[in-house]
């Protein structure tokens, strides 16, 4: 945090320590960040809605983390039934779109393959969807006065929702890096298990090419001759 973030949390902090309980609509509300992983089988095509106001953000981040090819087809559309964004054959992709009232549809398709299933992790950001107002709304309710210990409500606010931001954006990074991490993983198994296959093969490719060459060498000094008496 800055250094002037500090200071005006304390004194929030103390502000609201003077003031009576508040209910539980004077609560911040909940995240619009959410993240969701899911199993893709061979030949399907699966498609998530999400609502969204007018003059909104709606953005979204999507990883594939295990499967043959690591790739995905994905298909984003409007309320109005336009495609806005189509990714063939990806592994992930970021997306940000300026959004208006209604539901928005995006598809993960894999019917291309026939075998193998994929994993796929994706994380929705939604912004100016008019939670800050309500919440600050709430939070006038249980003010009683804004000259106290020389504060004034929007400086309070506007430091804890520089700390609610700054946490919300740690989070999203931390889920973000998680996600990483599991697909490097997955192809470091993956590696794992052909570097292993393939010894196994070269070993026994070695051990026949050596039986081979013992016994053509043993024929050489063999006396094919019969011997007279």
């Amino acid at each position: 945090l800055g250094h002037g973030a500090f200071p005006f949390s304390l004194l929030g902090c103390l502000a609201l320590l003077l003031l009576p309980p508040p209910r539980a609509a004077a609560e911040f509300s909940p995240s619009l960040d959410s993240d969701f992983t899911f199993t893709l089988p061979a030949g399907r095509r699966e498609c998530f809605y999400q609502p969204m106001r007018k003059e909104a953000s709606l953005e979204l981040e999507y990883q594939v983390l295990d499967g043959a090819g690591l790739d995905v087809d994905f298909h984003l559309m409007s309320p109005k039934g336009e495609t806005l964004v189509f990714d063939q054959r990806k592994s992930d992709g970021v997306h940000t779109v300026e959004t208006e009232d209604g539901d928005y549809m995006f598809c993960f398709d894999n019917t291309f393959s026939t075998i193998s299933e994929k994993v796929i992790f994706f994380e929705l950001i939604l912004d100016n969807m008019g939670e800050g107002e309500k919440d600050q709304e709430d939070w006038k309710k249980f003010v009683t006065g804004t000259d106290l210990l020389d504060m004034k409500l929007e400086d309070i606010l506007e430091s804890i929702n520089s700390v609610k931001a700054r946490l919300s954006k740690s989070v999203q990074i931390q889920t973000l890096l998680r996600a990483f991490e599991a697909r490097d993983r997955n192809i470091q198994e993956s590696n794992f298990d052909r570097v292993n296959f393939w010894s196994m093969v070269n070993l026994g490719v070695m051990v026949v090419v050596s039986a081979v060459q013992v016994y053509m060498l043993k024929s050489l000094f063999e006396d094919k001759r019969k011997s007279r008496t």
